[in-house]
């Protein structure tokens, strides 16, 4: 590229890195205003303040966000350990056995990932309420491996596709049984592969607002998503935009800290099997 192209490009970079981090700024910079200035319009702080994270982590909003990251935490891992399971031996059959419907079953779970939740989360609710799911945790770890469960199949599938067939058949003729030969060839084979989807499927997890509220009505298995939504002021006149801006840097930071450290990992999930040769 000449100098002016290369220029070019620099600037088209930076306005679009500042277009994409100028919330998060923002976001950041209100988090750590006093309440009196949080309207003063300033894009810093005129004095830096640890009041709004002090009402989040051992104030008055403690008992609703603390308990709400604890479930998060739990919802998601634990959701995420069994999306990538399931994920895993659906994403092997689909890669390396020939069965009529392979197709169908990729585009189902195409379907799925793309239909829009809003519009099953009213019947679900009446449904839950029925069966004794409503605001418990397998209450919402069913309905986020809907959301989980079909990236994580696709992600799979491309890393086993990658896989030389040849080494599962090398394990087989030195006596290995099928499951012996995916349980100790295929799987370590495909770790970076589950790590990655693991990764994602979390992320996926994390960022349910429309389950966490419909689903729960108690701090019994909350998400913060949910509870941001529930935040108030000290009273009817103010608006609690310091403590949820304090709450959502909280929040981030660990989905921040992942893709930071593993983000080629991610790329590599998300891009594998795209590009043949």
């Amino acid at each position: 590229m000449s100098t002016r192209e290369r220029n070019l490009w620099l600037v088209a970079g930076l306005v679009i890195v500042v277009y994409a981090l100028f919330p998060v700024a923002w976001i950041v910079s209100l988090s750590l205003k006093a309440p009196a200035d949080i309207a003063n319009g300033q894009f810093l702080p005129t004095d830096f303040s640890w009041t709004n994270y002090e009402q989040i982590l051992s104030g008055s909003a403690s008992d609703l966000f603390l308990p709400a990251l604890r479930n998060s935490f739990g919802i998601c891992l634990i959701a995420t350990f069994i999306s990538c399971v399931l994920a895993m031996f659906a994403a092997y059959a689909i890669a390396r056995l020939d069965f009529p419907g392979k197709k169908v079953i990729l585009s189902t779970a195409l379907a799925v990932a793309i239909f829009p939740v809003i519009s099953i989360v009213t019947p679900l609710f009446n449904l839950w309420r029925q069966v004794g799911l409503y605001d418990t945790w397998p209450g919402l770890i069913i309905p986020y491996l809907s959301l989980t469960l079909p990236i994580s199949i696709w992600t799979l599938s491309a890393f086993f596709r990658e896989i030389p067939w040849e080494m599962e058949q090398a394990a087989q003729v030195d006596g290995a049984t099928t499951w012996q030969a995916f349980r100790k060839v295929i799987v370590p084979l495909a770790a970076p592969g589950v790590f990655t989807t693991a990764i994602i499927a979390f992320f996926i997890a994390w960022n349910d607002f429309v389950y966490g509220i419909v689903l729960t009505s108690t701090e019994a298995a909350r998400p913060v998503p949910a509870a941001l939504g529930l935040f108030s002021g000290a009273s009817q006149f103010e608006d609690p935009n310091g403590p949820i801006a304090a709450a959502a840097v909280v929040v981030t930071i660990p989905v921040v800290v992942l893709v930071l450290l593993f983000q080629r990992r991610i790329v590599a999930g998300l891009t594998n099997g795209a590009v043949k040769g």
